[in-house]
């Protein structure tokens, strides 16, 4: 019998989908605001990696499922949102260049996944692991992948949160930074245990990831309080 765990991906797809919709639909009111587009493609993608999760648990394991999971989570789950608070926090120029320099970085990974062959003798029916990919050094880009995402999702969040701390009237952006920077950091967690075999640890920590940058989002963009 499946655990519960293994359903808890359905309901994480459907949160990330209605935050990346909300997203765009943001971006399309500011255009020029490309944080909000990066934001909006991250959570798509996180969306789409959870997505895989929760078809892997429905109809079972598959080459096409696995690769995309790989691609769609490990590679891509948190890097267009830390992308994002580089358009936020950096300039424009560097953003564009650092964003030409992670698109490489991600599609060479990403061709390794494609290309490498599977170890067909570790499938779980209805269970996720990198350990099925038998170029095991192709594992080896996410952890840098996802360092550029603590770097610049966890660090701008945090950055913000400690300069709103000491504001009263923008104390509420001060929680909502500190609930981004968690959220973010745990899906980086789950990420770890899969590397080490639990991949449930990573199904829990991205649901409840997803509805803290959630929450932590609408504490941001709630008008500030009026000092008294």
């Amino acid at each position: 019998m499946q655990e519960v765990a293994h359903y808890l991906p359905i309901v994480t797809t459907v949160v990330a989908t209605a935050f990346a919709v909300h997203l765009f639909l943001r971006f399309r009111e500011r255009p020029t605001a490309m944080h909000y587009f990066w934001w909006a493609l991250g959570m798509a993608t996180y969306g789409m990696g959870t997505l895989t999760e929760s078809l892997t648990t429905l109809v079972g394991w598959h080459p096409a499922l696995f690769r995309a999971w790989y691609i769609t989570g490990a590679l891509l789950g948190g890097a267009p949102l830390a992308q994002g608070s580089v358009y936020l926090h950096l300039s424009r120029r560097v953003a564009h260049r650092m964003t030409a320099g992670l698109i490489a970085v991600i599609a060479i990974a990403s061709l390794c996944v494609l290309l490498s062959p599977l170890d067909i003798g570790k499938v779980e029916a209805h269970r996720l692991s990198g350990s099925v990919l038998a170029w095991q050094w192709v594992r080896y880009f996410s952890p840098f992948v996802n360092l550029y995402a603590v770097v610049f999702l966890v660090g701008g969040a945090i950055v913000s949160a400690l300069s709103y701390r000491r504001q009263r009237e923008t104390y509420r952006r001060f929680v909502g930074n500190v609930l981004i920077a968690v959220g973010a950091l745990l899906p980086g967690i789950g990420g770890t245990a899969t590397r080490l075999g639990y991949v449930e640890v990573l199904y829990v920590t991205e649901l409840i990831g997803v509805v803290l940058i959630w929450f932590g989002y609408r504490f941001n963009v709630l008008p500030a309080r009026s000092a008294v």
